[in-house]
């Protein structure tokens, strides 16, 4: 079942669209152009800013650019980037040029950089620097097709190898004889016309090309706005990927709002950055939560005394607090004063972390624990989970700050239909459902089925209130050689809510006659807590794998297990010498584990539990 949620003014706005994302960016630009649109930092973390005037110019002049180089319609054009303004530049030089942007993350490694470029036809390729430009070269005589690499801060050679002020000399050059080709192109291009070509990275096998249309982009843009939670006075922080689909959802989401973007892609670098950008908002995977709630809760197990007793106190009432509020039930007056304290002494403090102005985050790319979420919004910290996949260009579903429920995804966007079938796979259609797999007719068939719903491989249901509540990815659900289901995600949000050590869980169970688990500690809070244990100096994997450390973890498995079905406890664990990361492919740059490449890679560990 599906509740409407929406009015007649937002799904008047969703469907009186843009017709493509160079029609949506121009109108942008038109309507406010001396509004501030990118904020970006130099080497020496100075911050400098560029209005919409200033990014319509540049954008122009790269896409009369291409269009000299000879890229036509819907032909393909990649960026091998990490997040940068120049990598959003880009993207809606491609875009007003007519062609289709083909996304490269960083960290992908060569052999299948050249198989993405050569499966997409890619005929240009943005290289971000010199490390992106050697995969290139090494990967030369596979690629026939591009013809020309463009590169942000890497070294040019004046012939295959240009610089992106380079592309902005053709491009004035091109627009002194041709001025309005670039409104040409831009009137050219139809809602259906393909706009991106997004590489799933698969956990087996070559990645996937999602095909998806200006249609669906601008319909991201506008069933954001609608929902009317952002304003052209927000001022937004992006460090997500912008080879991921998120990271275009917000900046569509930009283009039909007008707010500016803070942009800086370096993970590290996040939380120095709010402190500084001080944004009202922002995106992030479930990862940046853990991760910070984890700091929180670290930093005051280690000071102990006082101040970890009166932080105690401080999250019973916030818990306490939150969970009436979100009841809709009166929040008796006692409770009220000691929340006003709890507030000042410690709730403001989490939030003067994030640079204090945030009135809420969106959490999107994975599924976000319950408990963590609860905690933030204890806290006064509101985080909006929302739900979509690559295939449905992002966004889907999303709560709302005056409408939503800890635990799901929300509602659907106007004009998407949801339905379960009967093995609980949750199926959509919509607008921002993919046009197909690039170059994959079979596996497109499979997935979308009856007339264009597209069987997303999610296990979720429906509330009274038609709130979407995510069980699990249908091919992580196991089954014991008990005859139980367990499903895998549920547990391991439990034990992120739990342990604030944990970087990351990986549940074990299918056709086993228990369950095991694989744990990862985050560095940055084992490094905390080494200090305070006398083992300051001593490696990584020295302190996760020393038995004291093991009885810590010991104590939270065991409060983990006290809240699961006695079928879901762990009954043996492990913790691995070293965290997963995106460079030994143990998990996507959106920071989603790559379940089967972990338990390939310890196999042997897994098989000991039962031996």
């Amino acid at each position: 079942m599906t509740v409407n949620v929406h009015t007649p003014e937002q799904i008047e706005l969703v469907r009186n669209r843009a017709r493509s994302i160079g029609e949506m960016f121009f109108n942008r630009v038109k309507e406010t152009p001396h509004r501030e649109a990118f904020r970006y930092p130099d080497a020496d973390e100075n911050w400098h800013s560029l209005t919409w005037a200033e990014t319509g110019d540049h954008v122009t002049r790269l896409a009369a650019g291409l269009v000299s180089l000879g890229i036509g319609a819907e032909e393909r054009v990649a960026i091998a980037s990490g997040t940068r303004y120049e990598w959003i530049f880009a993207d809606l030089a491609i875009n007003a040029a007519g062609g289709a942007t083909t996304t490269v993350y960083p960290t992908t490694v060569a052999g299948d950089v050249a198989y993405i470029l050569a499966d997409s036809g890619s005929k240009i390729v943005f290289a971000e620097d010199d490390e992106q430009i050697a995969k290139l070269v090494e990967q030369k005589a596979e690629l026939p097709a591009v013809e020309k690499v463009v590169t942000f801060d890497g070294a040019t050679d004046g012939d295959w190898i240009i610089g992106l002020d380079d592309l902005e000399k053709l491009g004035e050059a091109y627009l002194s004889e041709h001025p309005d080709i670039v409104t040409e192109r831009v009137a050219a291009t139809e809602p259906s016309s393909l706009a991106t070509l997004i590489y799933t990275s698969g956990t087996t096998g070559r990645p996937k090309g999602v095909r998806l249309s200006h249609d669906g982009w601008t319909f991201e843009g506008a069933s954001v706005a609608s929902q009317g939670i952002l304003s052209v006075e927000d001022l937004e922080f992006r460090w997500l990927p912008m080879a991921h689909s998120f990271g275009k959802v917000l900046l569509c989401t930009q283009l039909q709002i007008g707010f500016a973007a803070a942009i800086d892609g370096r993970v590290p670098r996040i939380v120095d950055n709010l402190a500084v950008v001080k944004p009202t908002f922002m995106g992030a995977a479930p990862r940046i939560f853990e991760k910070a709630y984890g700091r929180v809760v670290g930093m005051m197990e280690e000071e102990g005394g006082v101040k970890l007793k009166l932080f105690r106190w401080a999250e019973k009432v916030g818990l306490e607090h939150s969970r009436l509020v979100r009841a809709g039930k009166p929040v008796p007056k006692a409770l009220a004063i000691q929340h006003g304290i709890a507030d000042k002494l410690v709730f403001s403090k989490v939030r003067d972390r994030f640079g204090g102005r945030v009135r809420f985050f969106i959490s999107g790319a994975a599924a976000l624990s319950s408990d963590v979420a609860e905690w933030f919004h204890a806290a006064g910290v509101l985080i909006l989970e929302g739900y979509g996949l690559t295939e449905t260009s992002a966004g889907a579903f999303v709560n709302h700050p005056d409408r939503f429920k800890l635990g799901t995804v929300g509602h659907p966007f106007p004009d998407v239909e949801v339905k379960i079938a009967g093995d609980g796979e949750i199926l959509i259609k919509g607008p921002n459902v993919m046009l197909g797999y690039h170059n994959l007719e079979a596996a497109s068939a499979s997935a979308l089925v009856d007339g264009g719903w597209l069987a997303t491989g999610d296990i979720g249901e429906i509330d009274a209130e038609g709130f979407l509540r995510i069980t699990d990815r249908k091919k992580d659900l196991f089954k014991t050689s008990g005859g139980k289901y367990v499903a895998p995600s549920h547990v391991e949000g439990v034990f992120k809510g739990v342990c604030p050590l944990a970087s990351q869980m990986i549940v074990h169970g299918n056709d086993r006659n228990f369950c095991s688990a694989l744990i990862t500690l985050d560095p940055d809070a084992v490094a905390m807590w080494a200090e305070s244990h006398g083992k300051s100096g001593q490696s990584y994997t020295d302190i996760v794998l020393s038995p004291e450390m093991e009885k810590v973890v010991d104590g939270y498995v065991k409060e983990l297990n006290s809240k699961l079905n006695q079928w879901e406890t762990i009954k043996k664990w492990a913790i691995l010498p070293n965290d997963l990361s995106v460079e030994g492919g143990e998990i996507t740059p959106s920071l989603k584990v790559k379940r089967k490449v972990v338990e390939e890679k310890y196999a042997d560990i897994l098989n000991g539990f039962y031996a």
